[in-house]
């Protein structure tokens, strides 16, 4: 099987990555700032690189993702704002470091604002109050357009510690929003757009579980996602739920009048 190098193996989606990987049977190697908050079966089977990303030298970084067969970036947090560019801005780096035949693929993680809205190109991120928070996936996309990685970008939406639906049934796309929104959004001034694409996020409300298969399921050099973004959705009529994205059914209604 494969060997697996994994960032962020302790938050969240990176674990689901780890426990994944090792039940497939792959070889897997973590890079961890806290040994302790690993799950005691990727500690015991995974090997395990202590250091801290923000401050590790990039040498260490190159070395571990030299000769692996996929490299999967589960690790930072968009709301840390230039922080978590920083950090990305780093990996990028250090990977490119790697001798071009031993470099490996890699997924790196963004969100569903990134996914093209229409044929405009127009971006969720580009919309009011969400470019606010979510700056940071741009800034990292330009970072991984300029760069001659074997990449995907990942961009879900919000993701829940809920039991997986398998890749089966969830949508998949490439480059544009995995739960296309009405035609008539191609007229809309983008203020407009932001209660349509608030409407749309709970279709796009994933398991971690679902998240971290499809990255695994992804992982061999070139193909058809190489430098693409990748959108996830719940199949046809299924609406995830948080609370910060709780539905506002008036907002839409309103908008659809104004078109």
């Amino acid at each position: 099987m494969s060997s697996i190098a994994v960032l962020g193996a302790t938050g969240s989606l990176g674990s689901h990555v780890a426990r994944q990987a090792l039940a497939a049977g792959h070889d897997l190697s973590v890079m961890v700032r806290t040994p302790a908050r690993l799950d005691a079966e990727l500690a015991a089977k995974a090997r395990v690189e202590v250091a801290d990303l923000a401050a590790a030298p990039l040498d260490l970084l190159s070395r571990f993702a030299d000769g692996q067969q996929a490299l999967i970036c589960c690790a930072g947090v968009v709301t840390e704002g230039p922080k978590f560019v920083a950090l990305i801005e780093r990996i990028i780096e250090a990977v490119e470091a790697v001798p071009a035949q031993r470099r490996p693929p890699c997924w790196f993680m963004a969100g569903a604002a990134l996914l093209d809205l229409d044929a405009k190109g127009r971006r969720g991120v580009d919309l009011p109050k969400v470019r606010d928070t979510y700056w940071p996936h741009r800034v990292n996309f330009e970072r991984l357009c300029r760069s001659s990685l074997d990449w995907r970008l990942l961009c879900p939406g919000p993701m829940v510690e809920q039991p997986a639906l398998g890749l089966a049934r969830l949508r998949l796309s490439v480059e544009v929003l995995s739960a296309p929104l009405p035609p008539l959004a191609r007229h809309l001034p983008a203020a407009a757009l932001l209660p349509l694409f608030a409407w749309r996020v709970p279709e796009m409300i994933v398991p971690y579980a679902d998240a971290a298969a499809c990255m695994l399921a992804h992982t061999a050099p070139g193909g058809p996602l190489s430098q693409r973004r990748v959108g996830l959705a719940l199949p046809l009529g299924m609406r995830g739920r948080k609370d910060q994205w709780a539905a506002q059914p008036r907002a839409v209604e309103e908008t659809l009048k104004k078109a």
